[in-house]
């Protein structure tokens, strides 16, 4: 399974690893709701308030970073906001939890998600189209190698010792910061001329409206895959705010042991589902991916309170997060022309925010009101919705794109 990923260039291999170096410290952000609740007492409605301010904060931001990344160098738009990152997350381990301390997590938060545009543009700009969704695969199943154990570390860590967390962090985006600085060296972008690669011919000079306007079932599928987010959200949201009313104290650690699960399910599933299923159009597998992800919610909603469960529904979930994550930066990068990659990528996580930020309103008012059964099942009927949208969008994207068929 892992000879699928041999006879790429040289510099995926270092953005590769330099994502599996990150994910190794990525133990602060995917604790938030739980920092929140419990360290600085804020309630459930209030998360979902905050929550969603800074992701709709982030936005315009990250439509910044892809566009920074259209017009100068893609390998220091990731140094640099990596740097910003590192000094954030560093200053917070030396200070006391505070609302400082919060503004400091989010701008760390904002600079590695501002990068991820020019991640995405520069893997493609230095792969050839058949060797897309290999190179993403690759990027997606390092990055969750290192997810692996961070998770249930921070769990264990975030009682008495949240300010070493903080430092692994800042060590871990460091490492991989001066790796690519000092590896990463040839990022010119590779001729192709063939059918498949017909629509990624630059349009240098038009505008993002236009683009998007002349691919109109692209923004189907950023709709799609936006909605998709939005429901995948409540995994950090919904999801630990019942494990800790249910589980109290132990609630973090649970929560943080059932990532490790995410993680590991990723690394262990990702090269087969890449190997069986890679070479099925990409809308496809977003849709079995929606299907999955809500299937698995289903599960962890009936069973809530068997913690054995927690760990199937996620290993559900997870089957579907691949699905989806494997077919996102491949399907946009075979569709719109290279002059426009970090633009669009840009547009793409703008629209996601957006979307997800109003969704985790709702569905914070809800639990609000009404309490955590209503919440799911709101859950449950958006992505109900969402699955008919990538079923009708399949078929489209065959009409309009018919060289990648």
């Amino acid at each position: 399974m892992l000879e699928q990923y041999k006879g790429l260039r040289k510099e995926l291999y270092i953005l590769a690893f330099g994502r599996l170096v990150t994910g190794l410290g990525s133990m602060v952000w995917p604790m938030m709701t739980l920092i929140l609740s419990q360290k600085m007492n804020v309630g459930a409605t209030e998360i979902s308030w905050l929550l969603s301010a800074a992701m709709i904060i982030m936005a315009p931001a990250i439509y910044a970073g892809g566009k920074i990344a259209d017009v100068r160098n893609k390998k220091m738009t990731i140094v640099v906001l990596d740097l910003v990152s590192v000094v954030c997350y560093g200053i917070c381990a030396f200070i006391p939890m505070s609302w400082g301390t919060i503004f400091l997590i989010f701008i760390g938060s904002l600079c590695q998600n501002m990068e991820n545009p020019a991640y995405n543009a520069l893997t493609a700009d230095i792969s050839i189209t058949a060797d897309r969704d290999r190179a993403y695969s690759l990027q997606y199943l390092c990055a969750n190698l290192g997810l692996v154990l961070s998770p249930t570390l921070a769990g264990l860590l975030f009682k008495n010792f949240l300010w070493v967390a903080f430092l692994i962090n800042s060590m871990s985006i460091l490492s991989s910061a001066i790796l690519i600085f000092f590896r990463v060296k040839d990022i010119r972008p590779v001729a192709e001329n063939t059918e498949s690669s017909v629509y990624q011919k630059e349009r240098r000079g038009e505008s993002i409206r236009r683009i998007l306007g002349d691919n109109k079932v692209v923004l189907m599928f950023i709709a799609v895959m936006s909605g998709y987010y939005a429901v995948y959200h409540m995994y950090v949201y919904l999801m630990p705010l019942d494990l800790a009313v249910l589980h109290g104290d132990s609630g973090a650690v649970i929560y943080g042991s059932v990532t490790s699960i995410n993680c590991i399910v990723v690394v262990l599933f990702t090269p087969i589902i890449t190997k069986l299923y890679g070479n099925r159009p990409e809308p496809e597998r977003a849709l079995a991916g929606i299907t999955l992800m809500v299937a698995g919610f289903i599960m962890f909603y009936i069973f809530i309170g068997s913690i054995p469960v927690y760990y199937i529904s996620m290993t559900i979930l997870t089957w579907g997060e691949i699905f989806a994550m494997t077919s996102e930066s491949a399907y946009i990068s075979r569709r719109v022309p290279s002059s426009h990659r970090g633009q669009i990528n840009g547009a793409f996580t703008v629209i996601r925010t957006l979307l997800g930020s109003a969704f985790q309103l709702i569905i914070g008012a809800v639990y609000g009101s009404s309490g955590s059964s209503a919440a799911w099942i709101a859950v449950f009927a958006a992505g109900a919705f969402f699955i008919l949208i990538a079923a009708l969008m399949r078929s489209q994207d065959k009409k309009e794109y018919p060289n990648l068929y």
